[in-house]
């Protein structure tokens, strides 16, 4: 996972550039919704690719926004949300990630056993998940008689659930993505 949070960059141009509408309405889209793609910035603004592209080179090079560049996503963040926050938001806005980030949260310690149980989904797309979590240090593994999940940092994940509720947007993808899974 890539992260290019400007406002922790001291080196770059310091642009004194006033914003155009659809600059400002890139910003007002990426503000109401952090962690949001580009294919869902297309689709929210009606933009065309390339429109699109190009405005949000320029609120990059401005410094005017955050990214996260993941494997198959890059998420667009308001500059003012700390980098600590974007790799967990980033998580949030998977249905199944914030289901099971919630479920660890209420029981502090889970098994793998319990979390698939709970999530009714395969235990292979679990792993695959929390294999995730980890990674990005959301999520930690005590190992014992058996592994249990816990929250890394418990009290900046319930800040950040009550701070950035899922949006309508989220809602719809997770619902397509639930129903390709069905089929």
């Amino acid at each position: 996972m890539k992260i290019n949070n400007p406002a922790a960059n001291t080196i770059g141009n310091n642009y004194h550039y006033e914003l155009n509408d659809i600059q400002n309405k890139l910003l007002k889209c990426i503000n109401e919704n952090p962690g949001i793609r580009y294919r869902e910035l297309l689709r929210s603004t009606c933009l065309s690719n390339g429109v699109l592209t190009y405005h949000l080179k320029i609120l990059e090079e401005m410094r005017r926004i955050s990214t996260l560049r993941q494997k198959k996503a890059t998420r667009y963040y308001s500059i003012a949300i700390p980098i600590e926050e974007l790799r967990i938001i980033a998580h949030l806005r998977i249905r199944i990630e914030r289901a099971i980030i919630i479920f660890i949260l209420e029981h502090d310690l889970c098994t793998f056993d319990e979390i698939v149980e709970y999530s009714k989904k395969a235990p292979s797309t679990i792993s695959w998940y929390l294999r995730r979590l980890c990674e990005d240090r959301v999520i930690s593994i005590h190992y014992g008689e058996y592994q249990l999940y816990t929250i890394v940092d418990r009290k900046l994940v319930n800040q950040i659930l009550y701070k950035y509720n899922e949006t309508f947007t989220d809602k719809l993808v997770n619902n397509f993505i639930d129903m390709a899974d069905n089929l």
